[in-house]
């Protein structure tokens, strides 16, 4: 079966079989996805000052399904695959970073043609969970990515100087950060400083906590060779920036601003010595207009390239 990706548009397939074939796939053939992933053409590759565009699909993994006000915005697979599919097709967008079963999805439709691939490796710390501070790696692993041709995978790290789980989410994310240097990827480390309040878990997003967070997690693992930063759009970025040499992508996270405040704030941090580029997600993927394509178009163009990407 030849699958062939969504158009660039923001038309909305409402036929509920538009997605069917998958489920015919994963019944009959689920081979499928590692041939899919084996012939996939790769991204050209990594250049520096060529900042890069990935949107992130991993949030409902860990429960987290509201956009907004919407607290299951991210619910209906189709809806997000949809949005994923015309993200997916503005070549200015280099790849995606996703859960085993959205990256299985996007496989199967041919999405990730020339695209940059990073798994999403510890889901455990469900959203809301009595224990979130444990997040167990519950996704992808260094091995399964390797198989599929990833570029590296995704390690959120929240640092909790109140909770004994953060010790283990620590020693997990430097096992998994040598795992990953052993194979020659990308280890793409998300640090907060946390806590929680009223039940619920709260990243402190002041300019000393972000600070703090990334001394932290710099440090994790034997190596440091293949490990990346992705850090929230904060005050202050000129001194968070200034506290690593790693290579640093931006997060979008859930925006309280307007869409125009938002993109001003990363157009700024862009422009900062570091930064590679965004890896973003629901601010793109739910825009408050309802205008996916039109929302990455914006974001893409305030991405920095003074290196081309040669062709193919």
């Amino acid at each position: 079966m030849t699958l062939t990706p969504l158009a660039s548009n923001n038309a909305v397939d409402d036929d509920p079989r538009r997605y069917e074939h998958l489920s015919t796939i994963r019944l009959e053939d689920p081979e499928a996805v590692a041939r899919a992933a084996k012939s996939r053409r790769r991204h050209p590759g990594l250049k520096s000052g060529r900042q890069n565009f990935i949107v992130a699909a991993d949030h409902p993994a860990r429960g987290a399904l509201a956009v907004g006000g919407d607290p299951v915005a991210m619910a209906d697979r189709r809806q997000l695959l949809d949005r994923l599919q015309i993200a997916l097709a503005n070549p200015a967008v280099d790849g995606v970073l996703a859960s085993p079963d959205i990256m299985d999805d996007l496989l199967l439709l041919g999405a990730l043609d020339g695209k940059l691939v990073f798994g999403s490796m510890n889901r455990g710390g469900l959203s809301g969970l009595v224990n979130e501070f444990d997040d167990r790696f519950t996704g992808h692993t260094a091995a399964a990515l390797e198989a599929l041709g990833a570029d590296g995978g995704k390690m959120l790290t929240r640092i909790c100087l109140g909770d004994p789980d953060t010790v283990v989410t620590l020693e997990a994310t430097a096992r998994a950060i040598d795992s990953l240097a052993e194979r020659k990827l990308i280890a793409m480390v998300e640090p907060f400083l946390s806590v929680r309040e009223n039940g619920r878990v709260r990243n402190d997003l002041s300019t000393n906590a972000v600070i703090k967070s990334i001394a932290i997690a710099e440090g994790l693992g034997s190596t440091s060779a293949y490990t990346w930063m992705k850090l929230p759009v904060v005050a202050e970025m000129e001194r968070v920036m200034a506290a690593t040499t790693m290579p640093t992508v931006l997060l979008g996270g859930d925006p309280d601003g307007t869409q125009d405040e938002v993109f001003a704030t990363w157009q700024a941090a862009l422009a900062l010595p570091g930064v590679q580029g965004l890896t973003v997600g629901r601010t793109l993927l739910y825009p408050s207009d309802g205008d996916v394509a039109g929302a990455v178009a914006t974001a893409a163009s305030l991405l920095h390239h003074t290196t081309e990407i040669p062709e193919n």
